[in-house]
This record gives structure tokens, sequence and C-alpha cells, in this order.
């Protein structure tokens, strides 16, 4: 069995990376990461940022793109990400007006199914990134989550990206639900957290409630191959440290 990709969502280093974009991405490539989950472009041409991520050593599997931008110009934002080399592009987050229960949710069906063919042709894959609130429970007795991937069909090759720290913020087995979306999760998200009173606040990969080994076992089972490590906030570190820690955990485990 191949081992999985590991990369870092971007959206963690967001403000060194803002800073600095090339200087950021060479840390990230000597803390032993080829790979990264684009969370933006910087207002860089695409040839630009392409550029800086090949100089650094690293690949752009995998996008985070805002719905808005797949509705204003499906084509020209395929293309563009193909361009940066991905062969991911999930959106990373819908209202629940959008999603299934919502008053918009057919507009957002017939988008996503647009775009999902578009990829196709690209030889890329569209994703839905989830939160926790997409747990909340519809009339019909089905999750919202589980709603838009029973109503989109597989075969439109719409398919899920299991944010396991939302998962497990919701009251339910990151493990359990990774493997319920067997064969339509090529990416999930490591996203380690801990219960603080009465929130969740973010740990590096191997430092929180997760098992996490059990989580990237459950990820290779079902033929998840892009994993992405995410901290929405560092805590008592800076985020280029937490994603480092994050690294040498998961290379200390094998991955």
């Amino acid at each position: 069995m191949t081992k999985p990709i590991v990369a870092l969502q971007l959206y963690t280093v967001r403000d060194a990376a803002h800073e600095d974009l090339p200087k950021t991405l060479n840390q990230i490539k000597t803390m032993g990461y080829d790979a990264v989950e684009l969370a933006g472009t910087y207002d860089l041409a695409t040839e630009v940022l392409k550029k800086h991520l090949d100089d650094a050593g690293l690949e752009a599997v995998s996008a985070h793109v805002p719905y808005g931008a797949f509705e204003a110009d499906a084509a020209g934002t395929v293309a563009k990400y193909k361009a940066l080399g991905c062969r991911l592009i999930s959106i990373p987050s819908l209202s629940l007006e959008a999603l299934p229960g919502g008053k918009d949710f057919d507009t957002t069906k017939a988008v996503m199914v647009k775009t999902a063919a578009l990829c196709k042709d690209h030889g890329l894959m569209l994703g839905y990134h989830n939160h926790a609130y997409e747990f909340k429970t519809l009339p019909c007795g089905s999750y919202v989550l589980d709603a838009l991937f029973n109503t989109i069909d597989i075969d439109t090759g719409v398919y899920a990206q299991i944010d396991t720290g939302w998962v497990l913020a919701a009251g339910k087995d990151p493990v359990s639900y990774v493997k319920q979306y067997t064969g339509r999760c090529p990416s999930v998200h490591l996203k380690d957290i801990i219960n603080v009173g009465d929130r969740f606040e973010d740990r590096p990969v191997g430092q929180g409630s997760q098992d996490i080994p059990a989580v990237m076992q459950a990820a290779e089972e079902t033929g998840a191959y892009i994993m992405v490590v995410e901290l929405d906030e560092a805590v008592g570190m800076t985020p280029l440290e937490a994603a480092k820690q994050s690294r040498e955990y998961l290379l200390s485990i094998g991955y």
C-alpha cells in the first residue's frame, strides 16, 4: 500500500505566507513536507506562484477554493488550479442555506455538478470540506453533510474531504466517519484538538485528543491519499512551530 501524501494547509501559516511566501515555503519543505494545500493565491499570477512552489520543491497537491469562484467562473478557476498542479480542489465551507435543507441548495448543487464535470475533464477532483455545523440533523433524520453526498451522486465526481477535527468537535467518531466514505474521500484533514471548557483548541498533530494512528490507518484503508495537516490557531507557539511539530510526529509514526 502506497503511503499517503502529507501536505500542510497554508492557512495554518497564513501570516508568514503573506509576509514572505518564498521563505515560508522553503521552511515548510525543510520541515519534511513535500506538498501543501493552497488557501488563496496571494494575489500572484499563476506562473509566479507555481515558480515559488517549484523553487521550494513543493507540490500544490490540493487547494481550498471559495464557492463563489466556481459560481463566477468555473472553467477559468478549474484551469488555474490545474496549471498550479492541483489534483483536488475543495470548497472550504458553505452556509446552511446553501446546503441540503436550505433555500439555495438547488443552485449550489447545479454549480457543484457543473464544476465537478469540468474537474473531470482536466483530471482533477472537486471536494467539499466539512466543519461541525454540517452535523445538524435534518427532518429526514440525515445529517446535512450526509444529505449533501447522498443527494449529489458519487458518479458526478463530487468528493468528501473529511476534516477529522471538526468531526470530533461535533461529537462523532472520525475513524468511523472516514470509513463511511470509503472510495469517496481522497483527502482527510488531520486536525488535532482538545476540549478546553466550553470550546475546542487546536494542537499540533499528535498532541491532542485524536487517535491519529487510527485515523491514518482508516484513511489508507478507504482510499484517501492526501493527508492535510491544519491548525486554525496555534496555541502557545508560532504556527510554523506547530506545523513543524506536527510533521515530526507523523514522521515518527511512519508517515
